[in-house]
């Protein structure tokens, strides 16, 4: 059971970055997969989730419309699910974790409920 993020850098406000979760595995076939982010000073929030099994997906308001959440595939035992960030604000800088609930707890949208983690990478967005 593992987990690996990609894909952060440094941006320019209204650029985009599109972070990759490597998901490695047979058990996550049906837990919800998450992004979550945690700002230097602040708490950790939650960002986006995607249902493993049937693709439901939610997000935080602050980044409805600007972000999107999907997954890719590859075999039953790895893949890889996606956040694709448009229009990156300052506000989004922060450093990016994926994380895994255990199988078949279903959606949802507070970190606490995330049990397996991947390290973290980091998004900085100047202005």
């Amino acid at each position: 059971v593992q987990l690996q993020a990609s894909g952060g850098g440094l941006v320019q406000a209204g650029g985009s970055l599109r972070l990759s979760c490597k998901v490695t595995g047979r058990a996550f076939a049906t837990s919800t997969i998450g992004w979550l982010r945690q700002a230097p000073g602040k708490e950790r929030e939650f960002v986006a989730a995607s249902r493993w099994n049937d693709g439901y997906t939610g997000y935080t308001s602050s980044v409805q419309g600007r972000f999107a959440i999907y997954r890719d595939n590859v075999d039953n035992v790895i893949n890889t699910m996606y956040l694709q960030m448009n229009s990156l604000k300052p506000e989004d800088t922060a450093t990016y974790y994926c994380a895994a609930r255990k199988p078949r707890l279903g959606y949802s949208g507070n970190g606490d409920d995330y049990t397996y983690w991947g390290q973290g990478t980091l998004v900085t967005v100047s202005s």
